[in-house]
């Protein structure tokens, strides 16, 4: 039995999360061969804690039906690094991937699904921090349950607030609540650009970015100056709410940025009295998208009062009941979108070190 032997047999196991076999995703690490025992370590490029346990019993079953082969040790851990970005853009100190979660209009549980995505990439064992970039309408701050002021060491830079194990940053955190933004784009998008910039993130592994509804100054700010790894675009099945999102995906690629794929909420509505399942606003629609533009579909999320209310009461459905239905479905929709850029090019900038000429 020879490491070439134990590679052959674990080309033809798959990975249930990411639907190609271990090898082939160069997972397959540090394979010692004992006479008839194997030890070794799948290392997995996306954050899936909760599936750990799972990957390990796949693995050493797998092996176990392999003629010669005797004792089969198997570790599962996982590592997450940088991906590429839009050409042109260089990576941000202390940032690996950075996220953007968009529509094209408001009201249709983005900022919901942008916190939980957060949270649910945390329970899988990620550093994740989130970015509210609705310098207009901020919500994470009441979402996360956070109140106060950061605080700066250097007097230069804003150390992120945290909440549920993630790293957060808001213009809520820096004015009081009922203080209306009134600026003109230039400055939405410099306030924007700072509390990116000057917030000492903390070795994310994903900085999650709570857009604004729209196509506006701020998106295309973020298209030309922050390295995004990828976008999720956010809809309800509507068809006037898939009209928008079009738009906004449409942006995206205009500029560059890869569509991880689409979530869709309020897919359906469960009558608490009586159990009744109702598409109260349409059907099909985010699935139509996703045909029509070759793009993934993440999931589908109910209208759900108990969403609401976890997320207003500032603690998020992935934090306040995880072990639930609902909060299973934004770890899958988070695990597929760690998935997409895991399989992305490797950004190896950050490595290469600084050359000087001097004459």
């Amino acid at each position: 039995m020879t490491e070439s032997d134990i590679l052959s047999a674990l080309a033809t196991c798959i990975d249930p999360i990411t639907g190609r076999d271990f090898v082939k995703d160069k997972a397959v690490k540090t394979v010692i061969v004992n006479g008839a025992d194997v030890t070794l370590e799948i290392l997995l490029g996306y954050p899936a804690k909760s599936q750990f346990d799972a990957v390990r019993k796949l693995v050493i079953q797998h092996l176990r039906g392999v003629p010669g082969i005797g004792k089969v040790n198997v570790s599962v851990n996982q590592r997450i690094v940088s991906h590429a970005v839009q050409r042109g853009v260089k990576l941000k100190n202390g940032i690996k991937n950075i996220i953007a979660v968009a529509s094209g209009k408001g009201g249709v549980g983005k900022s919901t699904t942008a916190v939980n995505l957060a949270l649910a990439l945390a329970a899988e064992g990620a550093n994740v921090g989130i970015l509210d970039a609705d310098i207009y309408g901020p919500s994470q701050p009441q979402m996360l349950g956070v109140t106060g002021r950061p605080e700066s060491a250097d007097g230069k830079t804003l150390e992120p607030m945290e909440a549920h194990g993630i790293q957060a940053m808001s213009i809520g955190f820096l004015i009081d609540t009922d203080t209306p933004m009134v600026w003109r784009g230039p400055m939405v998008t410099q306030a924007l650009e700072q509390l990116l910039t000057d917030t000492n993130w903390h070795d994310l592994d994903y900085l999650v970015i709570d857009m604004p509804p729209g196509t506006g100054d701020i998106q295309l700010t973020l298209s030309q100056k922050v390295p995004v790894t990828g976008a999720v675009i956010v809809t309800t099945p509507q068809e006037i709410a898939v009209l928008d999102a079009r738009k906004g995906l449409k942006m995206f690629e205009k500029v560059g940025i890869p569509i991880v794929g689409i979530v869709e909420n309020m897919s359906t509505h469960v009558c608490t009295n009586c159990g009744h399942v109702e598409p109260i606003f349409g059907e099909g629609g985010g699935r139509a998208m996703c045909r029509d533009y070759n793009v993934p579909f993440l999931g589908g999320l109910p209208l759900d009062g108990k969403i609401r209310e976890q997320a207003d009461s500032g603690r998020p459905t992935v934090v306040a009941d995880p072990d639930g239905l609902v909060a299973n479905t934004y770890k899958e929709i988070a695990r597929k979108v760690a998935v997409f850029i895991a399989q992305k090019s490797e950004d190896h900038t950050a490595k290469f070190p600084t050359i000087k000429v001097v004459t």
